[in-house]
Formats: structure tokens, sequence, C-alpha cells
């Protein structure tokens, strides 16, 4: 059976970009895979260092998401990243054979340096820790975003990198896209916390509502009856997930006979219904913490039997075994 790493940043509960966009996807894998899923909270300090009071609670809350999205810790190894030791290990020794030129032509390195001002050593390392985290566990595959393809690349690269140099240690990891591998928010933009474009999880039916209300549509419909063009429409784009038969959406949006507040109700009450189970499982979940914790102590424990397996191998071929 092949093996999938994916894993998310620790910022809390998660949105509906994130269930769309990774988190459905791994539960729908689960059972044709090998899975060990990361809370990655080492990668969460490359942008906020300096911000760890929040962590924990963090960490907890993602966890809880996790489950309640439908992973199941008998099929998978759900786990905290700095829980097991062996990623920084295996971090350093690739970053000796990845150059800064690199790095530095990544296309998120140079967004994210632009917009947050970010210019430090482990936030130019931060793709480094990624491949790390995904040859630790010797993946076959990676379930990203689009955005992420370049990072699947690099992890690729250096496995035959170290493959070459050392001999042969890792599978070269590939990409395994999403259905919807971006989820607009209510600005059009990528949905995001940090945007505050976002639907959580666990949002109320009312506050659902609300932030739909708000959501952007297509700028030239601006009354009733002026055609629409749901393909530009982020509110279309949910209702292909979230509205069974939604093309019949289509026609009276382009004739102009459905307007945005009728589509936008029909979308909230379709959205709502399809994401009440979860939200309901994620209410029992929080109540119970000591379940949560031990699914994250059994989760470490089963990978880092296989991490320890694999930095063994990585170890003995780079001649650093001084002790029989």
């Amino acid at each position: 059976m092949d093996t999938i790493l994916s894993g998310m940043q620790p910022t809390g509960q998660l949105h509906l970009g994130n269930y769309e966009g990774a988190l459905k996807n791994w539960a729908n894998l689960q059972d044709s895979y090998n899975m060990f899923l990361c809370i990655v909270d080492w990668h969460a300090l490359t942008a906020e260092y300096d911000k760890t009071a929040d962590l924990k609670e963090n960490v907890f809350q993602m966890a809880v998401d996790f489950l309640a999205g439908g992973l199941d810790p008998d099929k998978c190894a759900i786990f905290i990243q700095s829980e097991v030791k062996e990623h920084a290990e295996l971090h350093l020794l690739l970053s000796m054979l990845t150059t800064v030129p690199t790095l530095t032509r990544l296309p998120t390195y140079i967004e994210k340096k632009e917009q947050k001002g970010l210019d430090s050593y482990g936030f130019l390392g931060y793709p480094v820790l990624q491949a790390a985290d995904i040859l630790l566990y010797n993946a076959h595959k990676v379930p990203v975003g689009k955005d992420q393809e370049k990072h699947i690349w690099l992890a690729s690269d250096l496995a035959k990198r170290f493959n070459n140099t050392y001999g042969k240690t890792f599978n070269e990891p590939s990409v395994l896209l999403t259905k919807f591998p971006t989820i607009l928010g209510s600005d059009n933009r990528k949905m995001s916390k940090s945007l505050n474009n976002h639907i959580a999880i666990e949002d109320t039916e009312e506050e659902t509502e609300k932030k739909l209300k708000r959501f952007f549509t297509d700028p030239t419909k601006v009354r009733k009856n002026d055609p629409g063009h749901p393909e530009e429409c982020p509110v279309y784009l949910l209702h292909q997930i979230y509205t069974g038969g939604h093309e019949d959406i289509v026609a009276p949006c382009k004739s102009g006979e459905l307007g945005c507040v009728d589509c936008k109700k029909r979308l909230t009450k379709n959205l709502n219904e399809t994401v009440a189970p979860i939200r309901e499982k994620r209410k029992k979940l929080v109540e119970k913490p000591d379940y949560v914790i031990d699914v994250l102590k059994e989760g470490a424990r089963k990978a880092r039997v296989r991490a320890s397996a694999v930095m063994e191998k990585v170890r003995e071929n780079m001649k650093m075994v001084y002790y029989k």
C-alpha cells in the first residue's frame, strides 16, 4: 500500500477551504493509503515565532476538526510534528543539499516575503522542512493545493539528489491535487482566516448565513434581472460542492431570472444541511479532550516507528553510524 503524508499549520478551527481543499480529500483517501497526517507546529513558527501562547489550544482545535471531518485514527496516524524529533534531524541533513537560490526563487517565498515582510532563516528553509516531513515517511504521494506544487517538486528533487549522492533511500513523491484545490472567500480571494473572508466549520447556521450574504458575486450583475456569469462567481463554486443538481442554477443565473440574494439563500440552506453532522460531531469531541489527546499520542507513536526506520537507513547510507 502506498504512503501519503500531508499536514496543516495549527491556526485554530478550520474553515471550509481547509475542509474542501484538504481534509475531505484525506478522509476519502484513508482507506486506500497508509496515511500520516501531521499538525505542523514547527511550520507555524516560521511566520509567528513570537506568538506561541495560543499554540496548544490551536493544536487541540485542529485535532478536533480532523476527527470531526471524518479522519479515523484506526486508519491513519494523526500527530503533532514536534512530537517526532526526526523531522528536525532530516531537515538539517537535507539543508546541506539545498542551495539558497533554489529557495529564494520559489513563488511562495517571494509572495510571503513581500506580503508579510518575512526574511528569517527559518522562513527561507520552510520548504526544506516540508520536504523532510514528506521524505521522513517515504511518502509516495502528497495531497496538496495547487499553490504548494512547487514545494513537492523540491521534495522530489531532494529525494533524487540524496539517492544519487548516498544510494537509494527515498521514494520520489508526486502531487495528488484535490478536485477543488482553491476555495474562494467572501472577497473572491483564497479563503483564509488571516483575510477574515472565511466560513469556519464550527460557525452556527446563523453565522454562516450572515457571512454568505457578504460574499462577492458577479460584479456585472448589478440588478436582480441582469444576466449573470456563474463560472466567475465564488458563490457558484460553493454551489458545485453543496448543491445537488447545481447545473440547474446556471440557466436562470445567466438569464437573470435568479437573483444573487435568492441564490445565496439556496446555498445557505444546502451548505448548513451538509455541514450539520460535522458540526454536531465537533461539539461532542470538544467535550472529550482526553480522547483527542490520546489520538495524538498514539498517532505520534505510529509516526515515530516509521520515522525511526527511515532515519536508520538515512544514517547508514550516509555512513554516519559510528557505533554498532
